[in-house]
């Protein structure tokens, strides 16, 4: 049987801290990662919405510039061709 003395109990005490913090370290520096993972994953993913949102509003503006285009194009045609007069409409 061990002897409790001062010496035996701060060895036991030690060892008993020493097989915790083995067990649990692991896990604490796990959710530590984890965690800031998912706060960069967060950052990144409303950076992609944002960009979505961005591409969406972009192909709209390019879509309408098309459409314009394509508008003018024919006004300038139909001029040549002498069949658009715009004075007389």
């Amino acid at each position: 049987m061990i002897r409790l003395n001062s010496k035996n109990s701060i060895i036991i005490v030690f060892s008993a801290l020493l097989v915790v913090l083995t067990l649990y370290f692991p896990k604490i520096y796990l959710v530590n990662n984890i965690y800031y993972v998912s706060k960069d994953i967060n950052k990144l993913y409303a950076h992609y919405i944002s960009l979505k949102e961005e591409n969406k509003f972009l192909a709209q503006q390019l879509e309408d510039m098309k459409f314009k285009n394509q508008i003018e194009d024919s006004l300038i045609i139909f001029s040549i061709e002498g069949k658009y007069d715009p004075n007389n409409n």
